[in-house]
């Protein structure tokens, strides 16, 4: 069951610990596609609700199988004021081609016509392989409240097409592959969504002020011991679960177990991963 009362808790613990402003509800990693529409408009409201001056943006994922489904979740993030909305590609019946992806997005957009509008790449859990650089031609026509991508693939060149692409710099990119950071910020990137800035937000935020400075010596870094952590967890089985244990542990907010079909992650893989992250050594000295 979705638990509520912690949302305060998370909030705070989010911005004074890891200086992480600015949420993703309902997305991969909060199991948005696992719920019902019912908790996903419950959880919604709490996060804009518990946000309130405290973060800058609280985006809602509202994708959804179902269009009418889709639409009701983004007339209800527009209704409580969410600062913006982002949908997923349908994954069981697929979009072949970039107008079917953009007639299904534009539907939804349509349904909070004030409200920023993203679209959620993730082919690998979507199966849905539209190239982004060719959806983004002429997509302000169809969606004029398009924001930008939240962007999650490993595909870096077809992300820097799209950047090469948006002379104006009228879109946002937000990088969702969290050892691969680094790099997209290097092609032009200018944000990133990603599940380990839970836990590793204040570390990921140090590496976007030396990437600025630039220091990349100093930036790369922090990328390589991100990357050493994940690669460490990987090995072990890394997935939704095992990031709940890992927050859990870290911030000593009960993150609960996944829902079915995931499994909770094993106590075996709880100690490995905390002795890991205790032993790295970041480069301002904790």
């Amino acid at each position: 069951q979705i638990n509520l009362s912690v949302i305060g808790q998370y909030v705070d613990y989010l911005v004074r610990e890891q200086n992480v402003k600015n949420v993703f509800v309902n997305g991969t990693t909060g199991e948005g596609l696992s719920l019902s529409i019912q908790e996903r408009k419950q959880l919604a409201e709490e996060w804009v609700c518990q946000g309130k001056d405290k973060l800058d943006h609280v985006i809602i994922h509202v994708g959804a199988l179902s269009l009418l489904e889709s639409q009701e979740l983004a007339r209800h993030a527009a209704a409580i004021g969410a600062s913006g909305i982002a949908v997923i590609a349908p994954f069981f019946f697929k979009p072949t081609n970039k107008d079917e992806l953009i007639a299904f997005l534009q539907k939804v957009a349509s349904e909070a016509p004030v409200v920023p509008f993203y679209y959620y790449h993730i082919p690998r859990l979507t199966g849905v392989k539209i190239r982004v650089e060719e959806l983004l031609d002429g997509i302000e026509e169809w969606i004029p409240t398009f924001q930008g991508v939240k962007f999650s693939d490993t595909d870096l060149l077809d992300l820097a097409q799209c950047i090469n692409k948006n002379e104006r710099e009228q879109f946002a990119f937000l990088y969702g592959v969290d050892e691969q950071l680094l790099s997209a910020l290097a092609i032009g990137a200018n944000g990133a969504v990603g599940s380990t800035y839970n836990y590793l937000g204040q570390k990921t935020n140090l590496m976007l002020e030396a990437f600025a400075k630039p220091d990349l010596v100093l930036a790369r870094k922090y990328q390589f011991l991100t990357g050493e952590f994940l690669n460490f967890v990987i090995k072990l089985g890394f997935g939704v679960a095992q990031t709940k244990a890992v927050m859990t542990f870290v911030s000593g907010i009960p993150m609960g177990p996944p829902r079915l079909p995931l499994v909770d992650a094993s106590e075996e893989f709880i100690t490995k991963a905390k002795a890991k992250l205790d032993s790295i050594v970041w480069p301002d000295g904790n």
